[in-house]
């Protein structure tokens, strides 16, 4: 299956660099181009990708504005581009659905691989970073209670919050990898959560996971 991908940023130069880089891979392909939030939401709605490449800052609407509009209206998963300022605006876009975060000077072998990550839903993205600002967002917020989850399933969800893939998690709990990964799609569903992202997010929320 190819993961279709829009790149959007105001910067011309950025947003052809990283389109190139996309487009070298064989399963990996650039179905749209934005320079404002409109425009990727406009190209989204058209071309239905798979993974959105989303700057914050962009004149008119923002990154932040059209990852809320997207996220609430499709399966489409948005990936933050960032210089890692640990700012309101990476708050802002957890809170809209961001999936992940990509730091513009990311090595092009490890962009592609973060693009196919997201995308499958089977791992967090560049998890360091993304666990940091986890950790920072989580700190923020009001502890939420965790219901109607089992024991098992709450060990899981630790194990996903640490950054562990569906094959780690079942080598650690020994279990196998189908049984590892249909306890996370029921956290999922039982969660109410977007991807593995907003579990990790709920997991330091609740108290399951210190925010050390």
């Amino acid at each position: 299956m190819t993961v279709r991908v829009v790149v959007a940023d105001d910067q011309i130069l950025v947003r052809a660099g990283l389109c190139g880089i996309v487009n070298t891979a064989p399963d990996l392909t650039v179905v749209g181009e934005a320079g404002t939030g409109l425009e990727a939401v406009k190209v989204v709605r058209a071309q239905a990708p798979n993974v959105v490449l989303m700057d914050i800052r962009m004149p008119g609407m923002d990154g932040l504005e059209a990852t809320r509009l997207i996220t609430s209206s499709g399966d489409t998963k948005v990936v933050i581009l960032t210089t890692f300022d640990l700012d309101d605006y990476v708050y802002a876009a957890l809170r809209g659905g961001a999936s992940g975060f990509l730091l513009k000077d990311t090595p092009a072998r490890d962009l592609l691989t973060a693009v196919r990550v997201v995308s499958a839903g089977d791992a967090l993205l560049s998890p360091g970073i993304t666990r940091r600002l986890i950790k920072e967002f989580a700190g923020r917020a009001h502890p939420e209670p965790l219901e109607g989850i089992t024991t098992r399933e709450r060990e899981v969800l630790a194990l996903v919050a640490e950054g562990l893939s569906n094959g780690e998690i079942a080598e650690r709990l020994h279990i196998g990898p189908g049984t590892a990964k249909t306890h996370v799609r029921h956290l999922l569903a039982k969660l109410d959560a977007r991807d593995r992202v907003h579990l990790v997010i709920i997991a330091y929320r609740s108290g399951l996971v210190s925010v050390r």
